[in-house]
């Protein structure tokens, strides 16, 4: 038997969810926030951002379609850029204090994950492990339902306004991981492209590579249909594996990155472009909110989480930090060696929609399809001139096991991987993303 091109197993999983997102994009769309909260009959809201975007034009509009809608409003900007387990608390006890019947977002995904953060835990209190993803969290689910949250990001490259997922550096155990559930997604998201104007090149470089590993992982992950049965629907897992709804959104954002990208990336003012990767953003997200990322992502948990010196332009620098898309695409071009065997025409497929030549490429044996989008993935990151593998961002092959350690626990994306990964193959992973070129 067969579902939209997916074979079915006896006594495996035959049936994938889908759970749509509720989105307005456009530009403009940003001043529509305030009507928004009053049709949710919210009454006092909490609006978190970071420290820089305080200042800029998206908050300043956010805030006075708020105002002008008659909601009352309390802005909370000591947001950390890549959140820590001690921004996290300290933002839910923000929340905790300020009695808000509702939330709105408007920054990155470090701003849109410790908005869902902390309206979970003024909700529902808890420690903090108490949601986290095991085996570094105790992983309890969700209790029961949030207060409405308006996602309005301003770097096209998140995705996070389309997913139920919040990520950050536990410090304690060097580790990134984060909290994982259908609750906390988005009521609503309100994606205005216009806000990505002023984004430096590295910015807008890193997020766009998180846009470009949510599609590819996605695509490649493991089939739905390879999991087993669950015992009831409520059983079903938010992240549940490649399917014929994430195909969709996860090929066109692989085409938008493909052919607007780079453009993006040199010019601020190629509206076009940026336009075009903050949709690719959202159709990633889309996809990676329902079929769930695997290895270059588990990967970059360590990668970010074991960070030592190294500073990125565009970001803040009075830390050292490796920004998330930096953090992914550093380990993207090993990952696809190794899992292009598990399905060739799907990274072949990846390939020509980045921009490999089909007819170059159309003939080439399973065996060289991983070159080939490792290639073009290669090909990508120079254009960006972002770093040259883990090796870019300080790690040696004296780091590996750490590395190796970090990125194995993180369960729920090692799983998701289309093929076996032991301690063995991850650390094979590591030394071949050392470096590329």
């Amino acid at each position: 038997m067969a579902c939209c091109h997916y074979a079915l197993t006896p006594g495996n999983e035959s049936v994938f969810s889908v759970d749509p997102s509720a989105i307005a994009f456009g530009p403009g769309v940003l001043g529509e926030a305030g009507e928004h909260l009053k049709a949710l009959s919210c009454k006092r809201v909490a609006l978190f951002t970071d420290a820089t975007l305080v200042e800029l034009e998206p908050v300043t509009v956010a805030l006075k379609s708020i105002r002008a809608a008659g909601v009352d409003v309390e802005v909370y900007s000591e947001v950390h850029v890549e959140p820590t387990d001690a921004s996290f608390r300290k933002a839910a006890d923000f929340a905790k204090g300020g009695r808000f019947d509702g939330y709105v977002s408007v920054g990155g995904g470090s701003v849109i994950d410790t908005c869902k953060a902390a309206l979970l835990y003024a909700t529902y209190p808890a420690e903090l492990r108490t949601y986290v993803n095991a085996p570094v969290g105790d992983g309890k689910p969700v209790p029961g339902a949030l207060p409405p949250h308006i996602a309005c990001p301003t770097t096209c490259g998140t995705g996070s306004e389309c997913t139920g997922i919040a990520v950050f550096d536990d410090l304690s155990l060097k580790v990134k991981t984060g909290i994982a559930s259908r609750r906390l997604r988005p009521t609503l998201a309100l994606i205005d492209p216009t806000c990505t104007r002023t984004l430096p090149s590295q910015v807008v470089a890193a997020s766009g590579f998180d846009v470009l590993c949510h599609a590819l992982e996605s695509y490649t992950a493991r089939p739905y249909t390879a999991r087993a049965r669950p015992d009831k629907p409520g059983s079903r897992p938010m992240s549940q594996g490649r399917n014929p709804w994430s195909d969709v959104g996860a090929i066109e954002a692989l085409e938008l990155a493909g052919k607007y990208f780079v453009r993006a990336v040199r010019d601020s003012g190629d509206s076009e472009a940026r336009e075009a990767l903050s949709w690719a953003a959202t159709l990633a997200g889309i996809a990676f909110g329902n079929a769930g990322v695997h290895l270059p992502h588990a990967m970059s948990y360590a990668v970010a989480g074991l960070v030592r010196d190294y500073r990125c332009r565009g970001y803040p620098q009075h830390e050292p930090m490796v920004p998330h898309g930096i953090s992914v695409i550093v380990n993207a071009p090993s990952v696809f060696r190794a899992t292009a065997p598990t399905s060739p025409e799907r990274h072949l497929a990846a390939a020509v929609a980045l921009g490999a030549d089909p007819r170059e490429v159309g003939g080439a044996s399973a065996g060289l399809v991983g070159s080939i989008l490792s290639h073009v993935v290669v090909d990508l990151m120079r254009a960006a001139e972002v770093p040259n593998g883990v090796g870019g961002v300080g790690y040696v092959e004296a780091d590996l096991d750490a590395l190796t350690r970090g990125a194995i626990v993180q369960k729920r994306l090692v799983d998701n991987a289309p093929l076996p990964v032991d301690e063995t193959v991850m650390r094979a992973l590591f030394r071949g993303a050392l470096s590329y070129w």
